[in-house]
């Protein structure tokens, strides 16, 4: 089973992560720095799966990572998993993420993070894989993107921005405060 997906780039700054148990929010981010410290250590030319660190389950538990440009994709799972299988799965997970992206980057994940979700939601869930082939998750992906496009927008977020675009409504808030300023100063005027 797998425990959780972390993405984090050179720097030990977390991308993205999923975890498939129940963490407080604080182990959760002890765990991220664990992996960063154990995983960004090794050298390029060493094997992609080591025991996983003390937060994570140490010798019951293993992680297996992949390190492209400036990115680690570290997937942590129990010793029932494949250790090439997972390697395999961050395979396609990373091809996918290519394909949706049109040459992924850092800021991809950065800018675009829910649909880095839903691809991964299509692959994995509630630990276990569900799906590895590439066309049939990006098919799904591209379905779930036209239904969201042609959803009607919702009234009170369409009222918002408009009021906060054109610097001509009462409602804008600099305005608003002029406003009250001028009304107040009129009062104390007039008394």
């Amino acid at each position: 089973m797998i425990k959780a997906i972390l993405i984090f780039n050179n720097h030990g700054k977390p991308r993205m992560s999923k975890f498939y148990e129940h963490y407080t929010e604080d182990t959760e981010q002890q765990i991220i720095r664990e992996t960063f410290h154990l995983v960004s250590k090794r050298d390029e030319n060493v094997c992609n799966f080591l025991e996983g660190g003390l937060l994570i389950g140490g010798s019951e538990n293993k992680l297996i990572y992949r390190h492209y440009a400036t990115l680690y994709f570290v997937f942590c799972v129990d010793s029932s998993e494949s250790e090439l299988g997972i390697l395999d799965l961050i395979q396609v997970f990373v091809e996918t993420l290519d394909k949706c992206f049109e040459n992924v980057c850092e800021l991809d994940l950065i800018f675009h993070l829910d649909k880095v979700h839903n691809i991964l939601a299509e692959m994995v869930m509630g630990g276990m894989v569900l799906e590895t082939n590439m066309s049939e998750i990006i098919t799904q992906v591209e379905a779930q993107g036209k239904m969201e496009k042609s959803e009607p927008p919702d009234p009170v977020c369409i009222q918002i921005r408009g009021s906060l675009q054109s610097p001509g409504s009462s409602t804008y808030p600099d305005q608003m405060v002029d406003q009250h300023l001028e009304r107040t100063s009129t009062a104390l005027k007039d008394s």
